[in-house]
């Protein structure tokens, strides 16, 4: 579905009201049928306040939870949880089940923000044995150049010491 202004939202209700077809808005505004009747019951049930968002609302881990559980537990249907609760559309629900359901009937939150640019390198979770050898030598090869690093270093400071101390 193709996003619509919030122009366009008005205008697609009015002409439902005004007695055109679904299927006539639908090719219109190139968006399925059911999204039409969506968002008329939509506007029916929460008026059009519901369609005047400057950004995408947040829903927290609790209200997520109340309202799925509103679908599985109390056995409502989707489409009618989804226009109660004024989800821009029933997808978003449905989406959310899914995951919640793919997790272990848990919430999780998706990380806000921008993604870390430095890359983690991930242990093989099956290596062979050659594999494992040779990342535990460079290992190895590391910590010995961090030690002998930490030991100039320690060397360093001490001389800086004893030089101020033979100055006084």
């Amino acid at each position: 579905m193709s996003k619509l202004s919030y122009e366009d939202k008005i205008n697609i209700y009015y002409k439902k009201k005004n007695g055109q077809t679904r299927k006539s808005i639908a090719n219109e505004y190139k968006i399925k049928q059911a999204s039409v009747q969506y968002l008329v019951r939509l506007i029916d049930k929460n008026g059009f306040e519901v369609l005047r968002t400057n950004k995408n609302k947040y829903y927290t881990s609790y209200q997520k939870e109340q309202i799925i559980n509103r679908v599985l537990i109390k056995n409502e249907s989707i489409l009618s949880v989804a226009i109660d609760e004024g989800l821009p559309s029933s997808g978003m629900l449905v989406n959310w089940i899914k995951k919640y359901k793919e997790n272990g009937y848990n919430i999780v939150e998706r990380k806000r923000g921008r993604r870390p640019t430095m890359k983690v390198t991930k242990k093989k979770e099956k290596e062979t044995k050659d594999e494992t050898i040779k990342r535990l030598e460079e290992e190895n090869i590391y910590l010995k150049a961090e030690l002998e690093y930490s030991k100039k270093l320690r060397a360093v400071v001490q001389a800086r010491k004893n030089r101020q101390q033979k100055k006084k």
